[in-house]
């Protein structure tokens, strides 16, 4: 006989959908919060810092998150942000160039191609880090650090990454709930590495 457990009040399908559907509100939250495009950094990593509290005893919710994105956010990550698009901006501009046939020009994107996976995954690992509530140049150092030491845990990064950008490629609308899973996913890799790492 299975032992059932007890919903706690306003918990409507049980405990075992609550991080489910509190992934989901929090993606949700997080895909609004991107779309000034310079929030994007600060928004995904307090999704992990909301999601990594779920697994400490506190409440993973959409309000707990806009609290959390309004008390953090400043310069230093709207700079974050600057920077983020920068390099997209300018790993876009390369990849064009390298389109219009110059000589070398598909070995240059395949090396482009390569730096961007490479500048990505620091990004999102340094998102997954704690220090980036307060200190983002310190959570892209041990960011970059993790990156090419936890080789596994970089390639979960990148298919979750993959995944979520399948998902809002097939289906459009999941790009609103696409950063709550992927956020999942980068703070239960960091988490994994810190066990390791203590």
């Amino acid at each position: 006989m299975s032992q059932t457990h007890p919903r706690e009040p306003g918990e409507l399908f049980g405990p075992r959908m609550t991080l489910f559907a509190d992934t989901l509100s929090v993606g949700l939250a997080t895909a609004v919060a991107c779309l000034p495009l310079l929030t994007a950094p600060a928004a995904l990593s307090t999704a992990c810092a909301v999601l990594r509290g779920a697994g400490e005893g506190r409440p993973a919710t959409a309000g707990r998150y806009a609290s959390l994105l309004r008390r953090r956010l400043g310069l230093g990550d709207l700079a974050a942000g600057a920077v983020t698009l920068a390099v997209l901006l300018l790993c876009a501009a390369d990849l064009a160039l390298a389109r219009t046939g110059l000589p070398g020009g598909p070995l240059f994107a395949v090396a482009a191609a390569a730096v961007t996976a490479g500048a990505a995954m620091v990004g999102l690992r340094a998102c997954a880090r704690p220090e980036s509530l307060t200190d983002w140049r310190a959570a892209v150092r041990a960011a970059t650090g993790d990156t090419a030491g936890d080789l596994g845990g970089t390639g979960l990064i990148l298919l979750a990454l993959t995944t979520a950008a399948a998902g809002a490629w097939a289906l459009p609308p999941l790009a609103f709930l696409a950063p709550g899973p992927l956020a999942l996913a980068l703070t239960a890799v960091d988490v994994r590495h810190a066990g390791r790492r203590g």
